[in-house]
């Protein structure tokens, strides 16, 4: 078993780890980006309301008590001047190996025709075929008349 000041440890290993690595490097950030997150000294409630959680909850995950839930990560690493990555990788909840710059999926530069999405997802029946091609005609039709509707609400507006 690993030590509790090994940044290794797993949280399966030694519950209550993460959660205080997490909360330490949270405090540092929060400090850093000007946020005073000592008790009382108000920096707390700022920090809840730059990153729209509770004051409770920002407490509970400062104090190292509780990790924040998933939803909460992307505003709170924007309140400290993070991104999500850094966040959770510099706190020690994730290795920065699973989460690399070259796992991020390529950029397509071709257009894709209705016609290759069909042969794509495999759809071979004539008639099943003919059904998506229709309903995506209709679809970018409309799309277009909602653009000009748009569009000319924009221009005479």
């Amino acid at each position: 078993m690993r030590s509790m000041d090994n940044p290794s440890t797993s949280p399966d290993e030694q519950p209550g780890v993460a959660a205080r690595r997490f909360g330490a490097f949270l405090t540092r950030a929060a400090m850093d980006a000007g946020f005073d997150v000592t008790p009382g000294a108000g920096g707390r409630v700022a920090l809840a309301e730059a990153s729209g959680m509770s004051a409770s909850a920002i407490g509970r995950t400062v104090d190292g008590k509780t990790l924040p839930r998933p939803t909460q990560l992307a505003p709170l690493a924007r309140a400290v001047g993070l991104d999500v990555r850094t966040l959770l990788v510099e706190a020690g909840v994730i290795p920065a190996e699973l989460w690399s710059d070259d796992q991020k999926p390529p950029v397509r530069s071709v257009s894709l025709t209705p016609e290759d999405a069909a042969d794509h997802w495999g759809i071979t029946d004539p008639m099943v075929r003919r059904m998506l091609l229709s309903s995506v005609q209709e679809a970018i039709r409309l799309q277009q008349e909602v653009n000009d509707n748009q569009h000319g609400a924009v221009a005479g507006g």
